[in-house]
C-alpha cells in the first residue's frame, strides 16, 4: 500500500488485494488512533480501490469501522476508483448509501477541498 499525506488534512491510501487490503486498513486505523491520542485534528481520508478486485466481509467491516471512527472525529472519508466486481458487492450490501464514491482520486480530493 501507499499511504500519502496529500496535504496536512488529507491522507490518500492506495489499497491492494488481500492480504494487503487488511494491512492497509490497519495502517489507516493507526493514523486514526495516533490522531486521537495525540490530540491532533483527524485527517480526511481517500481510499483508492483501483487495485482491489474483490471485497470480503472482513474488508467491508474494516471500511465500516474506519468510516465510523472518522465520522466520530468529524473527518470525512471518500472511496474512489471502484471496479465493476467491487461495485457489485457494494450495491448488494447497500454500502453505496453509506459511503461517498468518486470515479478517481482527483475527484475525491477535490470533493474534500470544496467542502472545506
Amino acid at each position: 500500500m501507499s499511504l500519502n499525506e496529500w496535504s496536512d488534512s488529507i491522507v490518500l491510501a492506495e489499497t491492494g488485494e488481500e492480504p494487503t487490503f487488511s494491512e492497509d486498513m490497519t495502517s489507516l486505523m493507526a493514523i486514526v488512533e495516533d490522531s486521537e491520542q495525540g490530540g491532533r485534528d483527524m485527517p480526511d481520508m481517500v481510499v483508492n480501490l483501483a487495485e482491489v478486485d474483490y471485497l470480503n466481509s472482513s474488508n467491508i467491516a474494516q471500511l465500516l469501522r474506519l468510516r465510523k471512527r472518522l465520522a466520530a472525529a468529524g473527518a470525512r472519508l471518500r472511496v474512489c476508483s471502484v471496479g465493476d466486481q467491487v461495485w457489485g458487492v457494494i450495491l448488494v450490501t447497500g454500502l453505496d448509501k453509506l459511503f461517498e464514491f468518486h470515479d478517481d482520486v482527483a475527484t475525491a480530493i477535490a470533493s474534500l477541498q470544496l467542502e472545506a
